[in-house]
């Protein structure tokens, strides 16, 4: 797969398609309570999501059985809703989702707290969601892609966590996942230089104990090693001559 330069009808379809995950998220986040099942807020979500005309994501895709990805505190990503994970106070959780709208996709995830959580949970939503921020300060025209990489893990090196390396950011428009990955992390080399007019997804996954994870028997959930908190933030961006636009706030 090739890296896709997107026409201006093209970057409008997926404005609009960012714009209804932005409301997907400000709706879903309202449902994270305690008491409620991760299952319920995957429910809440196939119906917000057909509410506004679109398709999930990731329904389907590869075989994953839900509309959007919940992963509660130690889980990193991919976590799969279900009646059994009841939520409670001082939980975490990554709510990751995509919608799909006239043929092209928007993809996003927060995390966000449960009730009241410790000041260490904070932090590390906090430095996670800030790095991305960090990180798309160089997601410029004529800017190298790496250097998006190496700003995400300077902050979260700074703020005391780890990046995960085995997951990473991609290219989107009609796939969700397409070229260019993109690690959060430093690399040797530059990467290559961005042009105005691709699409990206920026999502660092940040782990308040060491960087290391491993997958749990269903083939999807991917948890860490040590059992610390994970965090998790993505919006879809594109790039421009300037700033970056943020395509999924």
């Amino acid at each position: 797969m090739s890296i896709t330069i997107k026409s201006d009808k093209e970057i409008e379809l997926m404005r609009q398609a960012g714009k209804i995950l932005a409301e997907v998220h400000r709706l879903l986040e309202k449902e994270v309570v305690p008491g409620v099942s991760t299952w319920e807020i995957d429910r809440k979500a196939a119906e917000i999501i057909r509410g506004f005309g679109c398709k999930a994501s990731f329904l389907g895709y590869n075989g994953y059985p839900a509309s959007i990805c919940i992963s509660v505190n130690d889980v990193v990503i991919h976590g799969i809703p279900s009646k059994q994970r009841i939520l409670k106070e001082g939980d975490i959780v990554s709510l990751d989702a995509g919608v799909i709208h006239k043929g092209y996709q928007s993809d996003a995830a927060r995390t966000v707290p449960c009730g009241k959580i410790s000041a260490e949970a904070e932090k590390l939503i906090r430095v996670t969601r800030e790095s991305f921020f960090e990180g798309i300060k160089f997601a410029r025209g004529g800017n190298h892609l790496f250097e998006i990489s190496g700003a995400v893990e300077d902050h979260v090196t700074a703020g005391g966590f780890t990046v995960v390396r085995e997951y990473v950011g991609h290219g989107i428009g009609r796939e969700m996942h397409e070229d260019p990955q993109i690690p959060h992390y430093h690399m040797k080399k530059r990467g290559i230089k961005l042009i105005p007019g691709m699409t990206i997804c920026v999502e660092p996954m940040v782990n308040a104990g060491r960087c290391d994870i491993e997958c749990l028997d269903d083939g999807w959930t991917i948890v860490t090693q040590d059992h610390s908190l994970s965090a998790h933030y993505e919006n879809t961006i594109l790039i421009t001559e300037g700033d970056p636009e943020i395509l999924s706030m």
